[in-house]
């Protein structure tokens, strides 16, 4: 390890309150060879530096004299501002003026940011439907409830997309945005009424990072966090491969790191999603001896999608194979462009197996954390976020959960999910008990009623009172969801069998909870006529929903209407488990407009041509490989990449198919609206010329009431 004593580049921007790149930037225009904030500092570069920055401060006092003159003040004025304290106006104090052109300086040295031209949006014409959820991540499955669709849809829109999930794979935010959006949802996301925030300012003072340690199985991640704990936690794993998110911490030059150590087997995609989500930086570990992989790249997209910086360790450097200038050359086709090739991703050659340059690596770890500054407090109540769920054979429920914002304490109540609890012990990664932890601090907690699941959110609250209903309101919620989601699914069920003429008819039957209701519900419905369709009530009766009525439905092909009467729970297992469709409501408006909206979705559906948009060629182009691109302008509506494509010229259809490509500039887009420039490549026509129409249109099933 090298000594204490070696100032570096890191060093020196701090003591001068700058940037690490800024400090970079001047040396380089002064001919040093630097590249990394890791570098050494010699005494000649520190000296040309504060020069460079006396000339800057010389320059700063030589202007503000200059704008004086301009100005025209003179010493009485001046003596007159130094008397009055009140004057607002008076010129910044030579200090003010010296930071101002530093600031200026810095920002002139960093990268100039893109200036993106903000497009004019247009009015959308139609509500979306709400999709309301607890918590920002979701299975598969339970997000297909929620919609009304198959786990297949969903499964087969993400394979598209280049994403390969299961049932149980578990969303984030972004991904459940996208498919909600395709389905015409709008998602909003509810922690729960009564939740606990900080509304006073409060003080922030520097936290330690999050470092979650990502890569292909069998490249070292585990043996590289052995190393820095000196333990050895993959021995304790089945088949040596971490199979849980273990979190640690440790201590380096006095300040702390904490780890989350993801699993490298390709089972365990989920759980690295939710990994790269609560951490502040990802040390992605490549073998120098097997290159990139495709867990390698699977950690890299999970980075970017969560907008996590990225240092790489290439580790197995001791081995007579090693080729670590292959790596770096490989993880430039995912830009990642080493810091000594002119990028800005930290690259260390390793050995975790020798402790090689493990020092190197952790020092960057700390240089990039004061780079981001990051913040938190250790007052009020805590938050966080749950990072796994297990029972212990002694302990029961264990939540292992990392602190963000707060303190947390044996005794506080809190929420997790779905679940909720009070801490009756709190466990450190080493198993020791402990009484309170503090931001970026991994803790194992005992005291949860249920298991939560990974990714969940954790909040202490006031009372237990408070913990029990907030997280019954959570499974409310969920649970009105997903019965909204399946009887979307059944409507949808009953229109296909609409379309192959299998039913004309909506067959019911009601159960209510005395006579004179069953009579009324028979008159209501028996009036009721959607075009041909019209409800059939096969029978009719007073009491519980019983199994004989499950089974009657099933075979019936109807739905069982229970108006202010229970249902057996030997029932509602049999209907789950026949797939039979249950309305339980105690108002009869309620009760007519349900039968409405099923009796709507038994109407055969008209087909319809809807024209989305029309775009002028103005422009070809032809590109080797792809044929001819028509350079565009949009001049109605909106032209859309999934719809179909119709070509007209002089007034005549000349061409129709469907969209290949839709482009705005470099970048490919969905839809292009009015108003607005685009390239598009027809599929199998490139025959265009330039003032061709190109229509947009959809086909369209509508229903007619």
């Amino acid at each position: 390890m090298e000594s204490k004593e070696i100032r570096r580049i890191g060093d020196l921007a701090k003591e001068l309150d700058l940037t690490a790149k800024t400090v970079i930037s001047i040396l380089s225009e002064m001919k040093f060879k630097v590249s990394s904030p890791r570098d050494p500092l010699t005494p000649e570069m520190e000296s040309a530096v504060r020069e460079y920055l006396q000339k800057e401060k010389e320059e700063a006092r030589r202007e503000l004299e200059r704008k004086k003159q301009i100005w025209g003040e003179n010493k009485e004025n001046s003596e007159q501002k130094v008397k009055s304290p009140q004057n607002s106006k008076s010129p910044a104090k030579p200090q003010e003026r010296y930071k101002e052109t530093i600031a200026k300086m810095t920002r002139r040295h960093e990268k100039p940011k893109k200036k993106f031209i903000e497009e004019p949006v247009k009015d959308i014409e139609y509500e979306p439907k709400k999709l309301e959820l607890y918590n920002r991540s979701i299975t598969v499955g339970d997000l297909a409830k929620m919609l009304g669709i198959s786990p297949a849809e969903i499964i087969q829109k993400l394979f598209s997309m280049g994403m390969m999930v299961t049932i149980n794979h578990t969303l984030d935010e972004e991904t459940i945005d996208i498919i909600a959006d395709e389905y015409g949802y709008n998602v909003e996301f509810s922690e729960g009424k009564g939740s606990v925030s900080v509304e006073h300012e409060v003080f922030e003072e520097e936290r330690s990072p999050v470092v979650t340690v990502m890569g292909h199985v069998d490249h070292g991640k585990t043996t590289l966090l052995d190393f820095i704990r000196h333990t050895n936690v993959a021995k304790k794993e089945v088949g040596e491969i971490t199979q849980h998110i273990g979190a640690y911490q440790v201590e380096y030059q006095g300040k702390r790191i904490t780890f989350l150590d993801t699993p490298g087997h390709e089972a365990f995609t989920a759980m690295r999603a939710r990994g790269a989500q609560v951490t502040d930086i990802i040390v992605l570990v490549v073998s120098a001896v097997e290159g990139v992989k495709e867990q390698t790249v699977e950690a890299i997209n999970h980075a970017k999608s969560a907008r996590v910086p990225i240092i790489v360790a290439i580790n197995k450097i001791d081995l007579p194979n090693a080729d670590p200038e292959r790596v770096r050359r490989e993880l430039t086709q995912y830009s990642l462009i080493p810091e000594e090739w002119g990028g800005d991703t930290l690259m260390v050659d390793i050995s975790a197996k020798t402790g090689k340059n493990v020092d190197e690596l952790l020092l960057g770890i700390l240089l990039k954390a004061e780079e981001m500054k990051l913040k938190s407090t250790s007052l009020g109540p805590a938050k966080g976020v749950v990072i796994e769920s297990r029972i212990d054979r002694g302990k029961g429920p264990l939540a292992s959960v990392l602190i963000q914002r707060g303190t947390l304490k044996v005794r506080d109540n809190f929420v997790a999910g779905l679940t909720y609890g009070r801490v009756r012990a709190m466990f450190n990664d080493w198993g020791e008990k402990i009484e309170y932890a503090g931001p970026s601090t991994p803790v194992a907690i005992q005291g949860c009623e249920e298991l939560p699941v990974s990714g969940d959110s954790f909040e202490v609250v006031p009372s237990d009172t408070d913990a029990r209903r907030i997280a019954e309101e959570r499974k409310k919620l969920k649970k009105e969801q997903i019965q909204r989601g399946e009887y979307t699914l059944i409507l949808k069920t009953i229109q296909e069998k609409i379309k192959l003429g299998e039913l004309k008819e909506l067959t019911l039957i009601v159960k209510a909870d005395c006579y004179g209701s069953v009579e009324a519900i028979q008159d209501s419905l028996s009036k009721m006529s959607v075009k041909d369709v019209k409800p059939n009530i096969i029978y009719s009766s007073v009491g519980a929903v019983t199994e004989n009525d499950v089974e009657l439905a099933h075979t019936a092909q109807g739905v069982i209407i229970a108006f202010n009467t229970p249902v057996e729970q030997k029932a509602k297992i049999k209907a789950k488990e026949l797939g039979v469709t249950i309305k339980t409501t105690r108002l009869i408006y309620e009760l007519i407009e349900d039968v409405e909206k099923m009796l709507k979705g038994l109407v055969e559906p008209v087909t319809k041509e809807v024209i989305l948009g029309k775009a002028e060629v103005r422009r070809l182009f032809r590109i080797p490989k792809i044929g001819v691109v028509a350079g565009s302008y949009v001049i109605d509506g909106t032209i859309q990449k999934n719809a179909r494509a119709r070509v007209y010229r002089d007034g005549e259809k000349i061409f129709e198919g469907r969209f290949s490509s839709l482009k705005r500039f470099q970048d490919d887009v969905r839809e292009v609206q009015s108003g607005f420039e685009c390239g598009i490549k027809i599929e199998g026509f490139d025959k265009l010329k330039e003032g061709d129409i190109i229509e947009c249109y959809n086909i369209e099933q509508v229903f007619e009431f």
